[in-house]
């Protein structure tokens, strides 16, 4: 039987590193779900807040987008920290 989430029991391995950036760049996340929505992914703020904490997948898509919004590689946002 496959099981689709971490070994931490998260579905997404980047809402750390999204979490992570979103600080650093000091904004809400209600502003990153704005940033997104201006590169096409319609999100709002509880989706960024269910992603940040690991409860909602993440698709290709969305990931494309937070490298852009980021200015980071989707690698480093799929980089699991240790």
């Amino acid at each position: 039987m496959f099981i689709n989430k971490t070994s931490e029991g998260l579905n997404n391995i980047c809402g750390k590193n999204i979490a992570r950036l979103r600080t650093d760049l000091k904004i809400s996340q209600r502003e990153l779900a704005d940033r997104m929505q201006l590169v096409g992914i319609d999100l709002d703020k509880n989706a960024i807040q269910r992603i940040e904490c690991g409860k909602r997948f993440v698709t290709d898509i969305e990931i494309i987008a937070f490298a852009k919004i980021f200015n980071v590689t989707f690698e480093e946002l799929l980089i699991a920290e240790k």
